[in-house]
């Protein structure tokens, strides 16, 4: 383990090509009792395994797990900073994001922890950049969000974005329209 303590995670960003440039999958997690993250939009993944060998291999296992996509080796594109949670009531987690590039959208295949998933297209992320209310452990907070095609994208997920966004290059990102 990384740190006494900390609950080693790890999420996949998995980006494919469109015709409005790149777009990335997101899943809603299912409604369960006792579940900080219940029902939010997120990217597959979660808690190392004592099996996982580090934890690449737990943003593999946990993305075949959650959606049924296995994602070849050499689909990894990179690997982002270390991310802990900010919020001192959720658990001591630190969260490694992993990117994946794949050349078209893989077929999806949802376990019972998710309740669906989404495609969005990460040049329309900046526009939708909002803030919304959200409930955390029972008190409304307002918080810094995406809210693209009427989901609401924050905390940990949000922060992953916002720190990838900064590095992708500003090519082939949409231009705010006038007319939004």
């Amino acid at each position: 383990m990384e740190g006494e303590g900390l609950i080693e995670s790890a999420v996949a960003l998995i980006l494919v090509p469109a015709p409005s440039g790149l777009e990335a999958l997101f899943i809603r997690r299912a409604e369960r009792a006792g579940d900080p993250w219940s029902g939010h939009m997120a990217l597959p993944g979660g808690r190392r395994d004592p099996g996982d060998a580090d934890r690449l291999d737990t943003a593999l296992r946990e993305t075949a797990e959650e959606v049924g996509v296995t994602l070849p080796p050499d689909a990894l594109l990179g690997v982002l900073d270390d991310l802990h949670p900010r919020t001192p009531t959720l658990p001591p987690l630190v969260i490694r994001p992993f990117v994946f590039g794949l050349p078209r959208r893989p077929r999806t295949r949802l376990s019972d922890e998710v309740a669906g998933v989404r495609w969005f297209a990460l040049a329309d992320l900046p526009a939708a950049a909002a803030v919304a209310a959200v409930t955390v452990r029972g008190r409304r907070t307002r918080v810094p969000c995406f809210k693209p095609g009427g989901a609401v994208i924050w905390g940990l997920t949000y922060r992953i974005l916002e720190g990838f966004l900064a590095l992708a290059p500003q090519r082939g990102r949409r231009a705010r329209s006038s007319s939004r």
